[in-house]
């Protein structure tokens, strides 16, 4: 296991080498003339920025105090985002930049200067004829014989030649093509960041379920994942999806998995906000794998103490239907994975159920239990395109809903974000699902 993973840190540390290389060539390398200032700085930058991206992806598992961390995370991260953008920019400015060079290398050539013709001097009748100059000496009222004529031109004068102008031209394209692609890039992450920043939004979505009885219909379920308390989002953020979640009044609030990237000893003051949700049936929550990754005993008992209530691959009665909730699949590295015997084998099936599981791909464990609605998270809805063509190779659902036989199947795009905190084609949400009779 050691060396797989010691194969996996080389080979990404070797496409993080390749990678950046390709990014100095484009923006450093071909758009400054010479060894001068430019390209020295250029190159300082695109040494610490990677170094700046280790060090945020490592602290975190080395121990580090968590304000180095954030001091890493914050620029370690975003690199990592422009990166991505930048690279996907200068793949499309290859294109650009092949075409321009090569409409300018077709134009046709300047046309050559003609020398001009000898004149043929004639000597009138009986005038004499002067003689020639010897070379070095001067003409009678004139310059000396080898001197250049008035209209001959110097060196300092004469137009680049070819090759000098293709040169000024690749420079030309390199600066255009590297100032457009670094726009985009910086253009498309300041955007992302400002989205994940001013907090999710809500999206509402309906779901009938065959057995809910009439009392239950109407029953609104807030449901977050994916909070991701850390180095970067912290206090504020939690807030923000506490406030969020209040004021669309809901009967119920699922906290679906992910909350934290850290100890509670260093994230605990973070998650505070969680003990003003109100809820009329209360509030619940189950663990997702980076509890896993930050002590999941310990957050489980801090949750509890925050008021809301850990279903750890257990099931309670609400109102007209069960809510089962189940512990994540990382949790067998320790004991402690899903169980759906326990939390729904001796149920009632003639009542309607809803399950409460962070990754989307235990619904098929869900539909051979007999579940009506599991609620998800996990994926983010891919994050940061085009990572969600990455995310549908590993999860049945990305986000939305979807039916899987019997059972139906919602996955939120969680209110956070891992690593960098950017969303780009997947903005964060909190969402109420309304559950509906369809005996109504």
């Amino acid at each position: 296991m050691v060396v797989v993973f010691v194969l996996v840190a080389i080979a990404v540390i070797a496409l993080l080498a390749g990678v950046h290389r390709y990014v100095w060539s484009r923006l450093v390398r071909d758009t400054t003339a010479g060894r001068g200032r430019a390209r020295r700085i250029g190159t300082i930058v695109m040494w610490v920025l990677p170094l700046l991206s280790l060090g945020a992806l490592m602290s975190g598992r080395a121990g580090a105090p968590l304000w180095l961390e954030s001091v890493l995370a914050w620029p370690g991260y975003l690199w990592l985002a422009v990166l991505l953008y930048l690279v996907l920019a200068l793949l499309v400015g290859e294109v650009v930049r092949a075409v321009w060079l090569r409409l300018g290398t077709s134009s046709p050539a300047e046309p050559a200067v003609a020398a001009p013709e000898p004149s043929l001097h004639t000597v009138p009748a009986g005038a004499a004829e002067t003689p020639a100059p010897v070379s070095g000496t001067a003409a009678p009222n004139g310059p000396p014989a080898d001197a250049p004529a008035p209209d001959a031109r110097t060196s300092a004068d004469e137009p680049a030649g070819p090759e000098q102008r293709q040169v000024s031209r690749r420079l030309f394209v390199s600066r255009v093509v590297g100032g457009v692609a670094a726009a985009a890039a910086l253009g498309t992450v300041g955007y992302g960041t400002q989205g994940v920043l001013r907090g999710p939004r809500v999206t509402r979505v309906t779901v009938p379920l065959a057995k809910l009885p009439r009392s239950a219909h109407g029953f609104r379920i807030a449901v977050v994942s994916d909070i991701h308390l850390g180095p970067v989002l912290g206090r504020a953020h939690t807030q923000r999806i506490v406030d969020t979640i209040n004021r669309t009044s809901p009967d119920l609030v699922a906290v679906v998995g992910d909350l934290v990237d850290g100890s509670v000893a260093d994230l605990g003051p973070a998650a505070e906000p969680l003990a003003q949700l109100k809820a009329r049936h209360g509030s619940f929550f189950v663990t997702g794998n980076h509890e896993y990754f930050s002590g999941a005993g310990e957050w489980v008992d801090h949750v509890r103490e925050l008021g809301l209530r850990p279903l750890e691959n257990q099931r309670v009665e609400i109102a007209g239907f069960d809510l089962a909730g189940v512990n994540d699949v990382a949790g067998e590295s320790e004991g402690e994975g899903p169980d759906f015997g326990k939390a729904l084998g001796d149920r009632d099936r003639g009542r309607a159920s809803v399950l409460l599981a962070h990754q989307p791909v235990v619904i098929h464990d869900a539909v051979e239990h007999g579940v009506d609605l599991q609620l998800s998270g996990h994926t983010h809805g891919g994050q940061l395109w085009p990572g969600n063509y990455l995310a549908e190779l590993a999860n049945p659902t990305v986000a939305g809903l979807e039916r899987y036989g019997d059972t139906q199947l919602y996955v939120t795009r969680g209110a956070g974000a891992w690593g960098p905190p950017v969303r780009v084609g997947a903005p964060s949400d909190i969402t109420v699902v309304q559950l509906a009779s369809r005996q109504a």
